[in-house]
C-alpha cells in the first residue's frame, strides 16, 4: 500500500455529499483514525474547520456550548463532537432558528447517539453517515458494488479465467485491517500503530463518553473479545474469566460498542420460535486489530486455521457491513444459529426480504456445504431471495439448491 493511503477514494463521499444539499446537520460517524476528518476536509475545503481536540476550542466549548456555537461561521464543520456532547443542543436549537442545509457537517468517533449525556434529539435535523475503516473495494480503488449484486440479483454461475490477482494474500487482507495509516508500514511497525492507537483511545476517549473505574479492565476484556471475535457473545462467562460482575462487563461493552472497536450481531428470529438461540455474536469491527490483539499473522493461516477463519468470518462482516453504507442504509444485519447448532454467518434483511452468507475459508467445496442456508431457506419460505457461500475458489458455481451460489471472496473487493 503506497504511502497515500489516507487519501483513497471513500465511497462513502457521495452519501455525504448528498446529504449535505439537504440537511442543516450531517454528522459523520466512524472509529478514530479511520479517515473522518480527511474525507470532510476534501468535501468541504472552503468551510471553517474547528477541532474539539484543541484544548482551546474544547475549554470554550464545555465551558459556554451555546455561545460557542453563536460563534461560529454560517457552515462550519465540527471535528470530534463526541468530546462536548452538550453542544447538540445548542446545534438544535440554532438549526430551528435557519434551517438552510449544510450549515453544520459534525465527525465523532463515538456513537453519539448512544451517548447517556445526549438527551435532546437532533430527528428530523440531522443525517447519519457511518464511515468504516478502508474496505478492500477501496484499497483497491473499486467502487464496492458486490452487495448491490447481490440485492439486485445480479451474481449468477460463471467460470472465470484464471488471472494474477496481484493484490495480497486473503491472510495478508484479515491481519492488515483497514486503517488507513498502519498500511503504510512494515507488519511489525503497523502491529505496533495498532497497540498504541488503542493505548490512546482507551485512555483518552473512554473518558469523553463514560466513567470507567479501571482502562485497565476494559483493555482485558477487549483483548478476551478478540480471541472470540464471531463467537457467541456470553457475558457471565466473560465476567467470569475477568473477575468481574456481570453488569461491570456489560457496561464495558457499550462502552466498547460506542467507540467502534466491538458490534454484537443480534440474532435473526421471524418470530419467538423456541429453537432460535437468541444470544448475539460479537465482532471486532477490524481484523487488524483483533489481529494484533490476538496474536495472528498471516503465517498463522495454516497453522492456526480454525482461529483464522474467525477472523475471516468477522472480515466479511465487516466488508458488507460497510458496503451497506453507500448501497442502502436500511439494511439490517444478524446471525442465525438454531438449537441443533445449525448456523449462518450473516443474514441480511430488507424489510421481508431475506439473504443468507456463509463464510469458508478454503479454497474447494464439499458435501454438505451450505446447509445452514438450506435451513434458513426453509425458515423464510418465499421471502428468502438468495444464499451465497463464500469461499477462497475463483469461480461462482451453482450448490444444490438452485437459490444457492458459492462465490469467490475476491468478489467482495473485485466488484
Amino acid at each position: 500500500m503506497s504511502a497515500d493511503a489516507s487519501l483513497l477514494p471513500r465511497s462513502l463521499a457521495p452519501v455525504v455529499r448528498e446529504a449535505l444539499n439537504d440537511t442543516p446537520v450531517v454528522c459523520l460517524l466512524g472509529p478514530r483514525q479511520s479517515g473522518k476528518t480527511t474525507l470532510a476536509l476534501q468535501l468541504a475545503p472552503a468551510r471553517a474547520f474547528v477541532s474539539l481536540d484543541e484544548r482551546n476550542y474544547y475549554r470554550t466549548a464545555l465551558a459556554d456550548p451555546a455561545g460557542f456555537i453563536a460563534g461560529l461561521p454560517d457552515e462550519v464543520t465540527l471535528d470530534e463532537v463526541q468530546r462536548v456532547p452538550e453542544l447538540l443542543p445548542a446545534i438544535k436549537r440554532a438549526v430551528d432558528r435557519d434551517r438552510r442545509p449544510g450549515r453544520f457537517l459534525l465527525t465523532g468517533s463515538a456513537h453519539l447517539l448512544l451517548l447517556p449525556t445526549v438527551t435532546e434529539s437532533l430527528a428530523g435535523r440531522m443525517e447519519i453517515a457511518q464511515l468504516q475503516p478502508l474496505t478492500e473495494a477501496e484499497k483497491a480503488r473499486n467502487p464496492g458494488r458486490f452487495l448491490d449484486a447481490v440485492l439486485e440479483g445480479a451474481l449468477e454461475p460463471s467460470i472465470r479465467p484464471e488471472t494474477e490477482d496481484g493484490g495480497p494474500a486473503l491472510a495478508e487482507r484479515l491481519v492488515a485491517g483497514g486503517y488507513p495509516e498502519p498500511l503504510t508500514r512494515t507488519p511489525r511497525r503497523a502491529r505496533q500503530w495498532r497497540r498504541q492507537y488503542l493505548r490512546g483511545v482507551i485512555e483518552r476517549d473512554v473518558q469523553d463518553i463514560a466513567r470507567v473505574r479501571d482502562a485497565d479492565e476494559l483493555s482485558r476484556l477487549l483483548e478476551l473479545l478478540a480471541v472470540r471475535s464471531a463467537h457467541l457473545l456470553n457475558v457471565n462467562h466473560l465476567a467470569g474469566e475477568l473477575g468481574l460482575h456481570r453488569e461491570t462487563v456489560e457496561r464495558y461493552l457499550s462502552v466498547l460498542e460506542r467507540l467502534f472497536l466491538v458490534r454484537r450481531l443480534r440474532a435473526w428470529h421471524r418470530n419467538t420460535a423456541k429453537r432460535l438461540v437468541k444470544s448475539p455474536k460479537v465482532h471486532l469491527l477490524d481484523t487488524g486489530l483483533a489481529a494484533t490483539l490476538a496474536e495472528l499473522t498471516a503465517a498463522d493461516w495454516l497453522g492456526a486455521r480454525h482461529r483464522m477463519g474467525y477472523l475471516l468470518e468477522s472480515f466479511v462482516v465487516q466488508q458488507l457491513i460497510a458496503q451497506a453504507a453507500w448501497t442502502d442504509p436500511d439494511l439490517r444485519f444478524w446471525h442465525y444459529r438454531d438449537k441443533d447448532q445449525v448456523e449462518v454467518d450473516l443474514v441480511v434483511t430488507r424489510g421481508r426480504k431475506v439473504w443468507g452468507i456463509e463464510v469458508k475459508a478454503a479454497g474447494a467445496l464439499a458435501a454438505g456445504d451450505g446447509k445452514g442456508l438450506v435451513r434458513l431457506a426453509e425458515r423464510c419460505g418465499e421471502d428468502f431471495q438468495q444464499g451465497l457461500l463464500l469461499y477462497a475458489g475463483g469461480d461462482l458455481l451453482p450448490l444444490a439448491d438452485k437459490r444457492m451460489l458459492a462465490v469467490p471472496l475476491s468478489e467482495l473487493w473485485e466488484r
